[in-house]
């Protein structure tokens, strides 16, 4: 075989070859960092059990919420989680590992984990981070019960108009009892 060509997983004799590998594994490393930067959340689940249809469909439905879902080695995100707030994920690290991450929605990635790992035993959460704070597997998908932020603006902006209605009503029936 000639030098620098890849026998059974091996590289014969080529520093180049070597470097090659160490600058596509630095690739990989500055794709997540690139990712995680300005995140408001990142989950970290274990995928195993998951059939490729329902692999596809929840790649789908965190695509359509925003939410950055890839399978990449451990020892990638560790090295690119180190000295970022999510560095404390690390020692989760092992395993097959996914990594969703939300940048506008907080919880946008753990809730549509959440609706899958309830059909779906064998998805399971390892940890996560969520606006800084670091949850282990029962606090992240605790996060991911929480309804989505329309939801919850609808229910604050309801619960500030039923009394204001309140008051507007007892208002307009104390000035028609004055108007007889």
């Amino acid at each position: 075989m000639k030098k620098g060509v890849y026998s059974k997983g091996k590289i014969l004799g080529s520093k180049f070859m070597i470097n090659a590998n160490a600058n596509a594994k630095q690739a990989i490393v500055n794709e997540i960092k690139d990712q995680i930067d300005g995140a408001s959340s990142i989950a970290l689940v274990d995928y195993r059990g998951l059939s490729v249809g329902q692999d596809t469909a929840l790649r789908k439905s965190l695509r359509e919420a925003g939410v950055v879902y890839k399978v990449y080695k451990n020892s990638m995100i560790a090295r690119a989680i180190e000295g970022t707030e999510f560095a404390e994920l690390s020692k989760h690290l092992e395993g097959p590992t996914a990594i969703a991450i939300s940048k506008t929605d907080a919880t946008a990635g753990p809730r549509i984990l959440s609706e899958v790992a309830k059909t779906n035993d064998k998805l399971e959460y390892k940890a996560g981070v969520v606006e800084g704070t670091y949850y282990d597997a029962k606090g992240i998908a605790a996060i991911g019960n929480i309804a989505p932020r329309e939801e919850l603006l609808g229910r604050l902006l309801g619960s500030f108009k039923s009394p204001i209605s309140s008051f507007a009503r007892v208002v307009k029936q104390i000035a028609e009892k004055e108007e007889q």
